[in-house]
């Protein structure tokens, strides 16, 4: 059976020696990373990874401002992504408090919607550590 091609997306890393710790730690689990420019918040996850059926929006308006960075695992199954998580906790590499999985539903969604989505269970799940 063929290895599964597992990706990582990143949005909104910085270049310099966090993203190189954590591209360098991706490598090292056989993982390939791909940078993401700013704008790719308007495009559909599956555009973004090339998935097949998907084209690049040509419809670009307005800004989305989401100062936080995001990792977006693609074909990665959750033991699989226990030991990455694990890895990036054991390797000391700094926390990215948002992440993800793409599924057969969020794969149509645009990365603006995926992080908002993100952003709002944060929130909900912050408020609820709050009350205990």
């Amino acid at each position: 059976m063929r290895k599964r091609d597992e990706k990582v997306m990143l949005y909104h890393f910085a270049e310099g020696d966090r993203l190189a710790k954590v591209q360098a730690l991706l490598e090292t689990l056989g993982m390939e990373s791909l940078l993401l420019p700013e704008e790719a918040w308007s495009e559909k996850i599956g555009y973004l990874l090339g998935l097949k059926g998907f084209q690049k929006n040509a419809s670009l308006s307005g800004e989305f401002l989401f100062p936080h960075e995001v990792m977006i695992f693609y074909q990665v199954e959750n033991r699989r992504l226990d030991q990455v998580l694990e890895a990036f906790r054991t390797q000391e590499v700094p926390r990215v408090q948002y992440k993800a999985v793409v599924t057969p539903m969020n794969r149509f969604w645009t990365l603006r919607r995926l992080c908002e989505t993100m952003e709002k269970e944060h929130a909900y799940l912050t408020s609820r550590e709050e009350i205990r």
